[in-house]
């Protein structure tokens, strides 16, 4: 039996198995099988739920091959909320099994990812190889798991990324307070872009706020079925920035879990997130008067389009830099297998969304990969870099920053 809780199972009985969310997903794509689609898998929880089907090494599989991406739920004419339902039965799965899975995988997600001052440590021997040249040995010799972390982390980056735990002034008038949630990964592998972030909202009248106080925003925990974790971090959270009049972030990952707070503790700390694109966009800022001489091809990350339902905000933007040129991608919001840590759990599902994602970066020409996500921006880089190919890959705040600031170092 999967004991779904009562809104829960009327989320999966709301299912009326239609198949429009077929197309959506890109573990179906991939595979073909209806086990591996969000009406195939809904069946499954239900059955369980129904006691018509047994749990079993092999459902499991299927359950935990799912992206949680939420790309079936835009596609859904019912409004099925898909991700609770997933959410839930990983919960459940964690309760009855909680050494599921590979124990290295499991620590370093759940206690060094979440943590970003551990995460600095564990990275300091390989940030000393890069330096000294021995990279290239290291990633060699390299085991799996640890060869994919290795082929995540970026090329060059500071040996210690010092914290932007601080309070910054608005540049003119203030006209509103906003926190900075830095992210745990982001504020690693990720903070040259949280201080462009900081620097284009100052300029546009924000006084800007890192809390020192804040945590992991729990989406990892959450995702994992450890939903208690998840529920102390978030109140954590909306303790630390409850003197904003906005909570901004510029990964994606980080955005939807923190507007998902209301769903896992009451309240209306949720309404007052923001993706950067979105606050930016809000703030409705001058157009920039730097060009940006580049053919850049954009990538909607999962969290921030399907989960956030922010798609239009970041094209808009980049619509509006001089120079900039923008081409089409094919299946540009299908996911890229990053998924948070989906790419160490399921190495090869992930590989294969990688690599159908870079044959359509390819096919589109353009020499820059534009996201909205650290997650995104590491897998596709990475997986460029191993089949050789040509390819940057930046944040949307990247270009923004050099389109209103210039370009700077870093």
């Amino acid at each position: 039996m999967l004991p779904l809780t009562d809104d829960v199972y009327r989320q999966a009985s709301a299912c009326v198995h239609c198949g429009l969310c077929l197309p959506a997903c890109p573990t179906y794509n991939e595979t073909g099988l209806e086990a591996d689609s969000p009406r195939g898998r809904i069946y499954l929880m239900k059955a369980m739920a129904d006691g018509r089907m047994t749990p079993s090494d092999n459902v499991r599989q299927h359950l935990d091959q799912c992206l949680d991406c939420r790309a079936c739920e835009p596609a859904c004419p019912s409004g099925v909320v898909y991700h609770r339902l997933i959410e839930q039965a990983r919960t459940i799965q964690a309760e009855r099994q909680p050494k599921h899975g590979s124990p290295i995988v499991r620590a370093l997600t759940r206690r060094v990812f979440t943590r970003p001052s551990l995460l600095k440590v564990a990275l300091l021997p390989a940030r000393f190889a890069q330096k000294l040249g021995l990279w290239g040995l290291t990633k060699a010799l390299s085991g799996k798991p640890l060869g994919r972390l290795t082929r995540l982390l970026p090329a060059s980056g500071a040996v210690w990324e010092r914290s932007l735990a601080a309070r910054y002034p608005a540049e003119g008038e203030r006209r509103m307070t906003v926190g900075l949630h830095a992210g745990c990964v982001q504020s690693v592998l990720g903070q040259s872009v949280n201080r462009k972030a900081v620097a284009l909202l100052r300029r546009f009248g924000c006084e800007v706020v890192v809390p020192r106080a804040q945590r992991c925003c729990g989406a990892i925990h959450h995702h994992d079925g450890d939903t208690e974790t998840a529920c102390g971090l978030a109140q954590h959270n909306i303790d630390a920035f409850a003197d904003c009049d906005r909570i901004v972030t510029v990964a994606a990952g980080c955005g939807a879990m923190l507007k998902q707070y209301d769903e896992l503790i009451s309240g209306a700390f949720g309404r007052q997130v923001r993706d950067i694109s979105e606050l930016l966009t809000e703030l409705d800022p001058p157009a920039p008067t730097h060009r940006v001489e580049q053919t850049v091809a954009y990538h909607h990350a999962c969290h921030l389009a399907h989960a956030q339902g922010v798609a239009d905000p970041p094209m808009r933007l980049l619509a509006t830099v001089e120079g900039l040129t923008v081409v089409p991608l094919t299946e540009a919001d299908l996911c890229c297998g990053a998924a948070g840590t989906y790419n160490l759990s399921q190495p090869d599902m992930a590989d294969r969304l990688a690599d159908r994602k870079l044959k359509h970066l390819q096919n589109s020409g353009a020499s820059v990969c534009v996201t909205g996500n650290i997650g995104c921006a590491l897998q596709i880089a990475a997986e460029a870099h191993e089949r050789g190919l040509a390819l940057d890959v930046v944040h949307t705040v990247d270009v923004l920053h050099e389109a209103y600031l210039g370009r700077s170092p870093g």
